[in-house]
């Protein structure tokens, strides 16, 4: 592998079968998600609310779906790339991680089944008021944390003079950025009173840490990015000491995060504007290296390979920056509690779910499962995040007006002019032709993860 390469090797010892477990738990994790937000999707659409009266179920089945799609699949992606920058010697502490985070995952999507229910759609992490979900959602954190902290011992970069060593010291910094947002929950959960109100204990508790972990994702967003514009052969070029830099200008905002809580009290409206702003400037030390890889797709030099693997990493890639471009955009319309702002966030989500489906087709033979199917694998992104793309815009056409509030259903939206039902229908179209991509995801990653599909599929 070149110096000049952004790429990882292919993992070697117990890296490799931790790698592949973390792998499945999230694609588990999503596969549950997509059939609660398919119970979503008809909720909110007209036409089919009046015949199918989802309503009751509808606030139940959003919370799980957020979890399972915006939580876990997150961290449990953030799993996959730890364990490959890792050098794990006795991989005991890791199995453990995973069991805890895997039964916790599995106890959180059956919950509502074994009767967890009054959900709060409290940001970040929804929650159902229930001593099972409760425990789910601790064994949850409890993986995640000895995972991370495990990862800040077994993966110290030490080269800074290669590409490879860059997305390195990325995959580092994301290690410590969740390790701050951890601590921002424990110190929330001592200073936020219990005598509060359910809705606003849940709020305030998640409302530091949630912030501080999108920058988890941001930074493991840049690492995909980078490995899938080396894959793709669009040659991104920044030198290895100056990418290094880019990369702790990425984490540096959460620096603020210490300041914060002690400034003032954590149930304060200081607290919730100083992370909301946090997170909107912070959010512009990603411009940097965002434009190395936006000037790889606009002028990339490099070779441009046609083979199946390079097809699928530029689909993959080109949609990722799109919905990604598009969240960030709606994120200045917001103006109100209405669902722009589920079309802002669905955006830059998405954004990051499809640099992650990217890189698991990568990762598939590389961790010894079959190769994914060509075709699928590169029409596959476009197809979800074409739907995701009608469904934020539907959102932010309907919510535009000012009538319809996030997080209503069925005939609580309140439809009443003709622009916010077409937007709206447009929202339910696009979400259905999204669920359609997801369902491409699955088909392609369960063929070659569990069947064991021994090459391409013709």
């Amino acid at each position: 592998m070149s110096d000049r390469a952004f790429d990882l090797p292919a993992p070697e010892g117990y890296a490799r079968p931790l790698a592949a477990a973390w792998l499945k738990l999230a694609v588990l994790a999503l596969l549950g998600s997509g059939l609660f937000s398919i119970l979503l999707v008809l909720s909110r659409t007209p036409g089919i609310h009046e015949v199918i009266t989802l309503v009751d179920f509808f606030h139940t089945a959003l919370v799980v779906h957020v979890d399972l799609s915006v939580v876990i699949w997150f961290l449990a992606f953030a799993g996959v790339f730890w364990s490959l920058n890792s050098e794990v010697r006795d991989a005991r502490a890791e199995r453990l991680a995973w069991v805890l985070t895997a039964t916790g995952t599995a106890v959180i999507a059956l919950s509502p089944f074994l009767g967890a229910g009054r959900p709060l759609l409290n940001n970040y992490v929804p929650v159902l008021q229930h001593p099972l979900f409760y425990a789910g959602g601790a064994l949850v954190l409890g993986g995640f944390l000895l995972l991370a902290v495990r990862s800040l011992v077994t993966a110290v970069p030490r080269d800074r003079d290669s590409a490879s060593g860059v997305m390195r010291w990325g995959l580092y910094y994301s290690v410590i950025v969740s390790l701050v947002a951890v601590a921002a929950l424990l110190a929330s959960f001592l200073l936020v009173p219990r005598s509060l109100e359910a809705q606003a204990y849940f709020e305030f508790l998640f409302w530091g840490g949630g912030h501080v972990l999108q920058f988890t994702h941001t930074l493991l967003l840049l690492v995909a990015w980078l490995w899938l514009a080396e894959r793709a052969g669009l040659g991104p070029h920044v030198s290895p000491r100056r990418g290094v830099l880019l990369f702790l200008l990425v984490a540096a905002p959460v620096l603020a995060v210490p300041v914060i809580y002690l400034m003032d009290g954590v149930v304060t409206a200081f607290h919730r504007t100083a992370f909301t702003e946090l997170m909107r400037w912070g959010g512009l030390a990603t411009l940097p290296l965002g434009w190395v890889v936006l000037r790889a797709v606009l002028f990339g030099r490099g070779r441009k390979p046609d083979g199946d693997e390079a097809r699928i990493a530029r689909s993959a890639l080109y949609a990722s920056m799109v919905l990604f471009a598009a969240g960030g955009v709606i994120g200045f319309l917001i103006q109100g509690a209405n669902v722009v702002i589920p079309a802002h966030y669905h955006g830059s989500i998405v954004g990051v779910t499809l640099a992650f489906m990217g890189v698991a087709y990568i990762l598939l033979p590389r961790l010894g499962f079959g190769v994914p199917m060509p075709r699928l694998a590169r029409w596959q992104p476009m197809v979800y995040g074409g739907g995701q793309l009608m469904h934020i815009v539907g959102l932010a056409v309907s919510g535009g007006y000012g009538n319809i509030q996030r997080k209503t259903a069925g005939a609580a939206q309140g439809l009443r002019d003709l622009p916010e039902i077409i937007g709206m229908g447009f929202m339910g179209l696009g979400g259905l032709i999204s669920i359609i991509g997801g369902i491409l995801f699955l088909v392609v990653m369960i063929r070659a993860i569990w069947l064991r599909q021994a090459g391409p599929d013709r």
